[in-house]
């Protein structure tokens, strides 16, 4: 979840904080840091989904959209396919299916960690 600051203007949501992976991925055997074009790179999620309390109540949504994590999730969950997304929802695109993961993959890791 964002951090939700109070300021003069009312509530502001603070972009996620993403964590560097680099330590962890020294610790992985040289076999499993290979990198495979077109896989394992980077998605940036943290560009891509934006939170606003006035949009959405509040939840991650794809930039410019009011399109949320949980309805992406749940179309995946489904059955549906990306590009059957892709097609009934022509406002996103395959960067911002990935994005929807890796912000729910996030969000799962820190509520996990917190738990411990």
């Amino acid at each position: 979840m964002a951090d939700v600051r109070r300021s003069e203007q009312g509530l502001i949501a603070q972009p996620f904080r993403r964590v560097d992976p680099k330590p962890e991925l020294q610790r992985l055997p040289q076999q499993f840091r290979a990198i495979v074009p077109g896989y394992n790179r980077p998605v940036g999620w943290e560009q891509r989904i934006t939170v606003n309390p006035g949009i959405r109540s509040g939840k991650p949504c794809i930039k410019g959209t009011r399109i949320t994590v949980y309805d992406v999730l749940e179309y995946l969950a489904g059955g549906m396919s990306e590009d059957q997304i892709l097609s009934d929802l022509p406002d996103l695109t395959r960067e911002d299916i990935r994005a929807a993961l890796a912000c729910a993959a996030t969000r799962e890791r820190r509520l996990a960690n917190s738990v411990a």
